[in-house]
C-alpha cells in the first residue's frame, strides 16, 4: 500500500492506494480528481516547471519562464539542461515562446513575465 497527499485542491486529502487485480484502488479521496491524481502519480507522474533563463540585457539579467504544459517527472533534469543553454537576446512579451517543443516533448518554454516587453508593446 502507498500513501500520498493529494495536491489537486487545497483540501490535501491523505490517499491510500493499493493494487488489486491489476488495478489501483484509491481510498481517502474527497473527490474523483484525487483518485485520478493518485493513479497518475503512481503510474506516470507529471510535473510542471517554472524557472528562469539568462538574458543579454544588463537591466534584466534573468527572465522568469515556464513550460506550456506538464512533462514526465523523469524529464525534469534533461529539460533543465536544455533551458540552461538558452540566452534570450530579443525582447519578448509575457507568453512569448522562448524555446519551441523542448526536447521533442510537445511543450514550449514561454516567458512568464513582461519584463522584456517589446518596445510599443
Amino acid at each position: 500500500m502507498s500513501e500520498l497527499v493529494c495536491i489537486v485542491c487545497p483540501r490535501g486529502c491523505t490517499l491510500q492506494v493499493e493494487g488489486k487485480g491489476g488495478t489501483l484502488q484509491v481510498t481517502g479521496n474527497g473527490c474523483k480528481r484525487g483518485a485520478d491524481f493518485a493513479r497518475s502519480e503512481l503510474t506516470a507522474p507529471m510535473r510542471t516547471l517554472c524557472t528562469t533563463v539568462r538574458t543579454a540585457f544588463p537591466d534584466v539579467p534573468v527572465l522568469p519562464v515556464r513550460l506550456s504544459a506538464e512533462i514526465p517527472k523523469g524529464q525534469i533534469f534533461p529539460v533543465m539542461e536544455a533551458i540552461n543553454a538558452v540566452t534570450v537576446d530579443q525582447p519578448v512579451d509575457i507568453g512569448g515562446v522562448i524555446l519551441k517543443n523542448v526536447l521533442g516533448l510537445g511543450v514550449d518554454l514561454v516567458a512568464a513575465s513582461g519584463l522584456l516587453r517589446p518596445a510599443g508593446g
